[in-house]
């Protein structure tokens, strides 16, 4: 394991001179790859990809290939993956999609307390539009779901499970092989939003047992506004967009084929980072910062989500006798949040944390901290100096 990212990506343009980054869960800086991967697409290459003559087949040919990158990523097959504008927009196309073609009178629906909002609010929609029932499973103090919880909810009409891989907040990897096998068993379909796994940790949809998950491509360093749904082969779902026939008749609309080529080129350098250790760098460097923070504030620093079963690059403590906020605030040096992004600002407790439990002391004074491919030794120390100096 090297003790710096490789050389090559030692740096980026966006992050210098300014604060250290460390919210890599709420957005990854763009890769100057992906720029590269892009810059064809833009200019030359600029056909429709349905087109039948030249200038269509040289964009095809490149949505295939991004298709062929995405898939090899996560050991799907490559017309199992769906191009979406957003993370979003695949959960719904995952939750929607699978409700609406059950044909059901009350689809049966379950998810889980800490939720991303797309699935929270997608599933309280499908209860409003289509009368679906919808089950909120809860969660422990470390943030996981109990397969027991699952067993017990699942019925007959239940159509589908979403369950998230990791939290965004926390980092909590949740059992999916348990709970794709008790859905499965009762005849559901199980869903994974994996925003925030995919390209921190390996994820194969085989060996999770999903039958619908979600990618993003601005939490690995693609930019924002390119997305993919993986759909097991044999699924059936409802389109989330109607018109052409394009993402297997799913998701209607040109191609945006440069955002796609640039999704294929982060998911190849993703794969690249799983193979040459990149997550346990992460470990090492989050357990650092871990570390200083409680040597530096003893018996005041309290880990939030579980100490082992999470991702690499996610730190979320509370210091006691601090807000979360206003330790942000008084360490402008530094870039980081004090739960999701989503609910930056509202200076009210996570509902990530509230469902796991913690009193709403504590959750105010939750940090997240989220490292990346940019983020080094020397980035650590400045957090962990910073934080300190201010919770004092």
């Amino acid at each position: 394991m090297t003790a710096h990212p490789a050389p090559h990506v030692l740096s980026h343009p966006g992050l210098a001179g300014g604060p250290v980054y460390l919210d890599y869960n709420a957005t990854t800086p763009v890769d100057a790859r992906m720029a590269e991967a892009m810059a064809a697409q833009l200019s030359d290459l600029f056909g429709n990809p349905s087109s039948s003559h030249l200038y269509g087949e040289r964009p095809r040919a490149a949505l295939r290939h991004a298709r062929e990158q995405v898939a090899a990523l996560i050991g799907a097959r490559p017309h199992e993956i769906v191009f979406t504008a957003s993370g979003s927009e695949a959960d719904l196309l995952a939750l929607r999609g699978a409700v609406l073609a059950a044909g059901r009178p009350r689809p049966h629906v379950i998810t889980q307390a800490t939720e991303h909002p797309a699935i929270l609010q997608t599933c309280h929609a499908l209860a409003r539009l289509y009368g679906a029932r919808v089950t909120v499973l809860p969660v422990g103090g470390d943030g996981l779901v109990d397969p027991a919880a699952l067993a017990a909810a699942l019925d007959d009409e239940t159509v589908l499970v979403s369950v998230m891989a990791a939290n965004n907040e926390t980092g909590a990897l949740q059992p999916l092989p348990d709970l794709a096998a008790l859905a499965h068993a009762r005849g559901a379909m199980l869903h994974c939003d994996a925003a925030q796994a995919v390209g921190k940790i390996a994820v194969d949809v085989e060996a999770l047992g999903v039958d619908l998950l979600t990618v993003v491509g601005h939490k690995m360093y693609a930019p924002k506004g390119i997305a993919a749904l993986f759909v097991r082969e044999g699924v059936a779902l409802e389109p989330v967009v109607y018109g052409g026939g394009q993402e297997r008749g799913l998701r209607a609309g040109t191609e945006n084929v440069a955002l796609t080529a640039a999704l294929g080129t982060a998911a190849d350098l993703a794969a690249r980072d799983l193979a040459d250790g990149e997550p346990a760098r992460l470990t090492a460097l989050r357990d650092d910062l871990h570390k200083k923070l409680a040597d530096g504030l003893p018996g005041r620093v309290h880990l939030n989500g579980p100490l082992q079963r999470r991702l690499p690059n996610t730190l979320n403590v509370s210091i006691d006798g601090v807000l979360g906020h206003e330790l942000l605030a008084a360490t402008p040096q530094l870039a980081a949040s004090t739960g999701s992004a989503c609910h930056s600002g509202t200076h009210t407790p996570s509902p990530v944390l509230t469902a796991m439990g913690l009193d709403a002391d504590r959750a105010l004074a939750a940090v997240r901290l989220s490292l990346g491919r940019w983020s080094t030794p020397a980035d650590i120390e400045t957090a962990a100096t910073a934080l300190i100096k201010a919770a004092v």
